[in-house]
């Protein structure tokens, strides 16, 4: 398996039975979501071959519904093929009140039957109602159900996706990358619960470790620096404990191993300038090299990308603002009367449950899309850095290096690739195309973007999605390091405790409060 020109997994074979929870981990960038792609069908290995034995549920991390007009009941449905047989009933229902006339009440109640025979035979009002339950679970009420999926916010399209997946059934194998980005506390405690429950085959690609502790019976751990998986039979705890306890063995052999090593050597060196114990020497340091060549090898340190954020450029006192901010959506207000004054170097996080409008607020203060009222006020030597949380300002087509001349064009091709290895995209990854990075590589290529821009105002959407912990821990630092203002919508307690806010603003009320402790207890709910 290979993205683009390097080679990621070879002469690997594995099988996924049903019971089996698989936590399939590793660090960015090591091919967690090209082989979770490839298991999907929706890539073809470099060599080799996936065998599918029954049906197949795949929620990917930019997963997005095919048809933004298509309601959230409906696309939930269409798991089963539900949706379809629905429709019908609905145009015989329709056809039904509109009939006029014996004859054709006749036709019409004779369709209504068959509608309704083909909705029941397919679970009909029972399969309706455990889809409602599956939504409901993943924090998607009942006032949302009957809406186009396209306007909804991110966040809740993507549990669209994942009630969908959960919807089919309990007899394939799901393959989920990430499922809890975008959850609250109570709807991943409930996707915990629902997991554990799975009768079928589970992958699982996360790096929210109570998800793990909880799902997984089974570790797959991506080893790039070997093209390999390591294959643990075990829970999520007692692989970290043996994880921890192989390395301690490891260092404690090749300790002793290079002790009596150099121990061997030093005789052998004292005794090869004799002729009669030349031989023995020779043998001795033979005996030495061999002890040191059976040792496993030493497993080399995970790089972890040196992530900084731009050093801003001087402004104004308020160089952003906005006064009287709407925004609507198929006749459904998301933003209403939002008033902000962002000074310099001020801190403020946004919180507000999905589709509150956290992510709208920050795409119209990055001049994304316009607000249908209200203005967004640029002061003196505004400089603004936007991070989206769906990646939508990436090129999918253009390559990562590409990408980030466009977003720093005064840079040289030896600078550019100098930032690009800050961020781990060395050798061939600065020319593979966006469109086949994954979540995490992401993450770090629009950080990357970030660094020459000057911006003196981040607008930061959810940044330590996809990460893993040690890539995590560094974008912490660099945001509790930057000294310009930060606008932050993140479900990431830590990332709260890294950005110290100083406000908050909370949707859909549009209030805006001096920051307490007592708002931090609903960050894992917004």
């Amino acid at each position: 398996m290979r993205a683009a020109a390097r080679l990621l997994l070879s002469d690997i074979s594995f099988t996924v039975s049903p019971g089996d929870r698989v936590g399939l981990v590793g660090r960015n960038g090591a091919g967690k979501t090209t082989l979770m792609t490839v298991l999907a069908g929706r890539a073809r290995p470099a060599a080799g071959s996936v065998v599918a034995t029954g049906p197949v549920g795949f929620l990917a991390q930019d997963s997005r519904a095919a048809d933004p007009d298509v309601t959230v009941t409906d696309r939930i449905l269409s798991a089963r093929g539900l949706d379809r047989a629905l429709d019908a009933l609905r145009r015989a229902e329709a056809a039904l009140a509109a009939a006029s006339g014996p004859a054709a009440l006749d036709r019409a109640m004779r369709a209504y039957a068959r509608a309704e025979a083909a909705f029941q035979t397919g679970g009909g009002y029972a399969a309706e109602a455990e889809a409602a339950r599956v939504a409901a679970g993943l924090g998607l009420p009942d006032e949302v159900l009957g809406r186009p999926v396209g306007t909804l916010s991110g966040g809740q399209r993507r549990r669209v996706e994942l009630a969908r997946i959960l919807f089919a059934g309990h007899d394939g194998v799901l393959l989920l990358d990430e499922p809890t980005n975008h959850l609250d506390a109570d709807s991943a405690s409930w996707l915990r619960d629902f997991l554990r429950n799975h009768q079928g085959g589970l992958v699982l690609i996360s790096h929210d470790t109570r998800l793990l502790d909880a799902v997984v019976n089974r570790v797959f751990h991506l080893d790039p620096g070997r093209a390999t998986i390591d294959v643990h039979n075990t829970g999520w705890t007692t692989y970290l404990a043996q994880r921890a306890a192989d390395e301690r063995r490891r260092t404690r052999e090749r300790a002793n191993a290079e002790r009596k090593a150099a121990a061997l050597h030093a005789q052998a060196d004292r005794m090869k300038a004799r002729s009669a114990t030349a031989v023995t020497a020779r043998s001795m340091s033979r005996r030495a090299d061999r002890m040191l060549a059976g040792l496993e090898p030493v497993r080399r340190t995970e790089k972890t990308a040196r992530i900084r954020l731009p050093e801003p450029e001087p402004c104004g006192r308020v160089p952003l603002g906005a006064v009287g901010l709407a925004k609507s959506y198929a006749g459904r207000p998301v933003l209403d009367g939002v008033d902000l004054a962002v000074d310099r170097g001020s801190r403020l996080v946004v919180l507000g449950p999905n589709g509150a409008g956290k992510t709208t607020l920050l795409r119209v203060l990055a001049g994304e899309v316009a607000p249908d009222a209200g203005r967004v006020v640029r002061g003196h030597g505004l400089r603004l850095g936007y991070f989206a949380q769906e990646h939508d300002t990436l090129d999918p087509a253009r390559t990562v290096r590409r990408h980030l001349a466009s977003a720093a064009p005064h840079l040289t091709d030896g600078e550019l690739r100098g930032v690009l290895g800050a961020f781990l995209f060395t050798g061939d990854d600065a020319e593979k195309p966006v469109g086949v990075l994954s979540g995490g590589e992401k993450t770090r290529l629009a950080l990357a973007g970030l660094v020459h821009s000057g911006a003196n105002v981040l607008l930061l959407d959810e940044p330590t999605n996809n990460l893993d912990p040690a890539s995590r821990d560094e974008v912490l630092a660099a945001v509790g390091s930057y000294p310009g203002a930060v606008v932050m919508v993140t479900h990431d307690e830590g990332a709260v405790d890294a950005l110290r806010p100083d406000r908050v603003l909370l949707l859909p009320d549009a209030d805006e409060d001096l920051w307490s402790e007592e708002y931090r207890e609903l960050v894992a709910l917004s």
